[in-house]
């Protein structure tokens, strides 16, 4: 009998949470620091999460922290900003260093090995920018240079949808624009949120593809049953960021397809 008014309630708690009629705060998850949410994030990820010309962090993933720490503590100030490269965001995460990554991660199976994963909050994928006019849509590419970030999944991508095109690895975004300026390729494969940057930055060059790929941008959170609450509340957050249509708007903000 006990254990059946325990299981009830339970199920009580589950579907006010899920109409939204009751919410768990700060207090309930295991926070660094209690007064606020530690979020690891990128700096130079135009326009996900950038620094400004006055050297604040805008974009939409920061637009998310800020508003996953209204969740919390109502107030979106209550977010701490710790930058993170590519190579430190799980670290940071698994030596509770932050509470949360919201930084360009995308979700798969390898990662989750280590962490668990919000709902997705983007969908993300490969796309192909030029500046070359001649260029106007994928097809255009079939037998051109095309430069590509070595060991980058969107090799894979390109390899089968323009298999006959010459792929001309580089190592960073910056030597892929160097190739680009010098005609030495004709287009660039990446990102999409990332190209989307790019082509903020230099209005001459223009995305020519739908998203070539699907690739989910999500929370990453700690693993651990005292974390069960806290992952249980960012994807209430976001399924309700999403229904209320705040989380396309803002995309749309930022220039993001």
């Amino acid at each position: 009998m006990k254990f059946a008014k325990i299981f009830l309630l339970i199920l009580l708690v589950i579907t006010l949470m899920s109409s939204g009629q009751i919410s768990l705060k700060a207090q309930d998850f295991p926070l660094v620091n209690k007064d606020q949410i530690t979020i690891g994030v990128k700096n130079n990820s135009r326009p996900l999460a950038f620094l400004d010309e006055s050297g604040e962090l805008q974009g939409l993933e920061i637009d998310i922290a800020k508003k996953l720490a209204e969740e919390l503590f109502s107030t979106e100030t209550a977010v701490k900003f710790v930058p993170v490269t590519n190579q430190e965001r799980l670290d940071a995460l698994l030596n509770q260093e932050v509470d949360l990554v919201i930084a360009r991660l995308t979700a798969n199976a390898a990662r989750s090995q280590l962490v668990n994963f919000s709902i997705y909050y983007y969908l993300d994928g490969t796309g192909i920018i030029t500046k070359d006019p001649s260029v106007q849509s994928i097809q255009d590419l079939t037998n051109q240079k095309i430069a590509v970030l070595s060991g980058s999944d969107s090799i894979n991508v390109i390899k089968s949808r323009l298999p006959q095109a010459k792929l001309v690895a580089v190592d960073s975004y910056q030597q892929a624009y160097e190739l680009l300026e010098a005609a030495e390729a004709e287009a660039f494969v990446a990102d999409q949120s990332i190209l989307t940057g790019w082509v903020q930055e230099h209005p001459e060059y223009r995305l020519i593809a739908s998203r070539l790929s699907g690739e989910p941008l999500a929370i990453a959170i700690p693993k651990g049953l005292q974390y069960v609450s806290l992952h249980n509340q960012i994807n209430l957050a976001i399924a309700k960021w999403r229904e209320s249509g705040w989380l396309r708007e803002r995309a749309s903000y930022w220039g993001l397809p």
